[in-house]
């Protein structure tokens, strides 16, 4: 009898609300998908995109930069720099706590001491965990220019609230490394308690704090109700309860999910649906006008395609250098970007150094010159010389358009589609005479572009794919570094990009743009130059 009566009022109860109760009623719940899967949470090892995105929600750095690209505080509130440039200081904020979790609640004596605060020791942890080479972080790079022997780098806890770097030289844009994923604090309890699970239950101080993850099929961050940054008024941010990400495979599916406004947030675009949002020119398609908005903005990322240079091309030095040129001067970038990608980007027409980033100037590159591109062809005895180009299947159409624009000039072009990982290989063997690039920033310097055409980047030790060298190129190179004035250093680094773009050892085709597609009950999304996903400050409104 008593079993009957709970069952009646069970029943009454769900027809008097209609239906059971959605756990997600009422909150505000930001959601997108991300197709290439996250296979950590760990920060150390965030070294692309997905991974960036994900941590960026759960933990800080010492630093950031904002849209602007200004560097801003972040759990240190100041710093200094000492003259010789070598000596970083940082004094901490004292009101920066990792989230609540288990970890930190082994003992009555933890208990009672209540939130746990971050002190300068945790940056000391976190940093060499990063360059603690067992654990094989990908971003162990960030701390080269840092003194260190064998076992020590120069990381120290003056006091609980100041952090000191020692560098083994000036490097200016250190500042701005700090900034990244890999440099995020970490509470060493959390670690020593979760092992190798710490990379499933990550802990830090970030606005999102974890709440759920099964593995390829959803994962949840919830609103941290102690971050420590506030609003202009003083309200406490993030404004939104949680953050949802999914993980379909298929983009096309993803896409339309997107579309019937299951997802709030779509990060550039697949070729197979450009042309049903976006217009030749770039804009979004007017019957998705009252849904999305779009939003656009210089991306710190530059395509181009890169020559080889052998010191013993049959060519010699000057018919090769006026070979290359003339490459780069027959391509109608324009029309490339018109057709080829929707208008999404601006023309190469400049150096390596992309739009948005002190150093860019426009005009040091090349334009669309069809007759002096002939002529350079024509003077130099060139016709029908063959060019072999290596590219990728992403990029077989830019490469099919760059071949038919050679063509138009008296050159041969054979054009050879390759798996990516081969083509890696084969470039960091100089392998491959004239192949396709991009570079997108790891940190927004100049110098993060320009390094890799210096002598001593020669692949196969370092970047420099090339083999360029220019003696003078490398004297300025070593100028700006030891220069802290940016201003300066940005006329530096336009002197050096308008030297290399003479010799033209690449063809820069053009700088790449972030494309956003906003569900429009999110609010105050924003955006930057590094597409970094960051949802502190954005509303949903239903």
């Amino acid at each position: 009898m008593r079993k009957l009566l709970i069952a009646i009022l069970s029943a009454l109860l769900l027809v008097s609300c209609g239906k059971p109760q959605d756990p997600e009623d009422g909150l505000a719940i930001f959601k997108y998908n991300e197709s290439a899967g996250i296979l950590t949470l760990d920060p150390i090892y965030a070294k692309d995109l997905p991974h960036i995105w994900a941590c960026n929600q759960v933990f800080n750095s010492l630093v950031a930069f904002d849209d602007q690209m200004n560097l801003v505080p972040m759990v240190a509130k100041s710093w200094d720099i000492s003259e010789d440039g070598k000596t970083y200081t940082f004094h901490l904020r004292d009101d920066v706590q990792f989230h609540e979790d288990t970890c930190f609640y082994q003992s009555a004596l933890r208990q009672a001491q209540g939130p746990r605060y971050v002190t300068a020791q945790d940056f000391v942890y976190s940093f060499n965990r990063v360059v603690d080479k067992t654990l094989n972080s990908p971003g162990l790079w960030i701390f080269s220019s840092v003194k260190h022997d064998d076992d020590h780098y120069a990381f120290t806890a003056l006091d609980d609230t100041t952090f000191q770097i020692e560098l083994a030289k000036p490097f200016p844009p250190f500042l701005g490394i700090l900034s990244m994923t890999y440099a995020s604090v970490v509470p060493h309890e959390a670690v020593e308690y979760y092992g190798d699970d710490f990379r499933s239950h990550p802990v830090g101080t970030g606005p999102f704090k974890f709440q759920y993850w099964k593995e390829g099929v959803k994962l949840v961050f919830r609103k941290n109700p102690d971050y420590f940054e506030r609003d202009e008024a003083g309200e406490r941010l993030p404004y939104i309860d949680a953050v949802s990400v999914s993980f379909l495979i298929d983009k096309q599916v993803a896409f339309l999910e997107f579309i019937k406004g299951k997802f709030d947030f779509m990060s550039g675009i697949d070729a197979r649906y450009k042309d049903e949002l976006l217009t030749y020119d770039g804009n979004l398609r007017k019957k998705y006008e009252d849904k999305i908005e779009l939003i656009t903005e210089p991306y710190l990322n530059t395509e181009y395609f890169s020559f080889f240079i052998d010191p013993n091309d049959p060519l010699g030095p000057d018919r090769a250098r006026a070979l290359r040129q003339a490459v780069s001067l027959c391509i109608d970038r324009e029309k490339m970007l018109r057709y080829l990608r929707n208008g999404i980007g601006e023309p190469g027409t400049g150096g390596m150094i992309p739009v948005g980033l002190p150093g860019h100037s426009s005009t040091i590159g090349y334009g669309y010159d069809l007759k002096r591109a002939q002529r350079l062809v024509a003077e130099n005895h060139l016709e029908g010389y063959l060019l072999q180009l290596s590219t990728v299947a992403d990029y077989a159409d830019i490469g099919k358009f760059v071949q038919s624009q050679v063509e138009q000039i008296g050159l041969q072009c054979k054009m050879e589609v390759m798996p990516p990982a081969t083509m890696r290989s084969m470039r960091s063997t100089c392998s491959l005479p004239f192949f396709r690039s991009s570079w997108v920033a790891d940190y927004p310097d100049g110098e993060n572009y320009l390094s890799l055409f210096t002598t001593s980047n020669h692949c196969p030790a370092g970047p420099n794919y090339t083999h360029y060298t220019n003696p003078k190129y490398d004297q300025l190179f070593d100028k700006a570094l030891r220069c802290n004035d940016m201003e300066q250093r940005a006329r530096y680094y336009t002197e050096m990009d308008s030297l290399m773009m003479q010799d033209a050892p690449v063809v820069v085709l053009f700088y790449d743009e972030v494309l956003r597609f906003v569900n429009k009950r999110v609010k105050d999304m924003g955006s930057n130059p590094t597409n970094l996903l960051d949802l502190r400050r954005v509303k949903i409104i239903d």
